[in-house]
């Protein structure tokens, strides 16, 4: 069984995997410095009218109520504030084993307005991605192969599950001269049991088309997709959801004018935003996927039939199969 937590964190990404080997993934991290409680947390899980993104929880704490102590591996998508925001304070609080990060050379200019971001967080990501000893760092490409993420100690393929369809070296590079880091952001296929769930990151076309010409039979008929972006109309072209036809896709929180609907709307495809469900979690078990919500009254609204979770504290509203 593997459980995946798609955090309600403002406009930014945090996600949380927790493997059937017993790993925690944290895939970015926003919100990381609100320095709530869990009450607090709880206590947004009621709030709001489908305005979640109004009420986000600090995933610092969330994991703290799960009785998280380390995880095992902080991934990095792409070198942007709304993806390590928190990053610090995240580093700080657990022990992190493994640090998967882009080579970019993302420069901050100092007069950035840095808004609801510390300056202190871009600057622990720069002292943090030279470590030698822990975490270890890894600047893992496409296609790449190794023991836990996803093979065992017998060298099988399994483990951990993550397989990395993006960045490559060439996309790496482009980034770098362009100012362009969404196009060398990790994208990852996730399998357990038959379940295919992809997280894209912020990635965009060039990224899009080099996963079909070189992946596509990987990312044919997924189960669920992390929409890139947040959804966002950058996301790319959105020809590639005719390839991956997910069967639900999450949104993050972004502003709904930029928020691409239609691509999802004319394919009929099922889509949740953080904004209506507050956070979303995932639960594999026995080759199908039960999907619950936090936000009980979007809970309500999809499934006349909810019941809550207690474990999760979280409302069912569907099953995947």
């Amino acid at each position: 069984m593997g459980v995946i937590h798609f955090l309600n964190v403002n406009e930014g990404d945090c996600t949380w995997i927790q493997h059937p080997s017993g790993h925690n993934t944290v895939i970015d991290v926003s919100n990381g410095n609100a320095n709530t409680n869990l009450n607090e947390v709880y206590k947004t899980f009621e709030l709001g009218n489908h305005n979640q993104k109004a009420h986000p929880v600090d995933p610092i704490i969330y994991f703290k109520g799960f009785n998280v102590s380390t995880i095992f591996r902080f991934i990095l998508t792409h070198p942007d504030m709304d993806h390590m925001d928190g990053i610090e304070n995240l580093f700080s609080q657990f022990e992190v084993l493994n640090f998967w990060d882009t080579d970019n050379n993302k420069k901050m200019v100092e007069k950035t307005d840095w808004g609801r971001y510390r300056k202190e967080d871009w600057d622990f990501y720069q002292k943090t991605r030279k470590s030698d000893s822990e975490p270890k760092v890894l600047h893992l490409l496409a296609g790449s192969y190794g023991q836990y993420y996803n093979k065992d100690e017998d060298g099988n393929l399994g483990a951990d599950g993550l397989y990395i369809l993006a960045p490559t070296s060439q996309l790496v590079n482009e980034a770098n001269k362009s100012g362009n880091y969404n196009d060398c952001s990790y994208v990852i296929l996730y399998r357990v049991g038959n379940k295919k769930i992809i997280f894209a990151g912020d990635s965009e076309e060039k990224t899009w088309d080099y996963i079909l010409e070189n992946h596509k039979e990987d990312v044919i008929d997924i189960d669920i997709l992390i929409a890139p972006h947040h959804g966002r109309k950058t996301g790319g072209n959105q020809d590639y959801l005719d390839v991956l036809k997910p069967k639900l896709t999450l949104f993050g929180n972004a502003k709904s004018e930029y928020l691409d609907y239609d691509a999802w709307n004319r394919r009929r495809l099922d889509h949740i935003t953080n904004n209506q469900a507050g956070c979303i979690i995932l639960d594999t078990n026995s080759n199908k996927i039960d999907v619950y919500v936090t936000y009980n009254v979007f809970a309500q609204k999809r499934n006349k039939d909810t019941w809550k979770n207690k474990e999760y504290n979280a409302w069912y509203i569907k099953t995947i199969y």
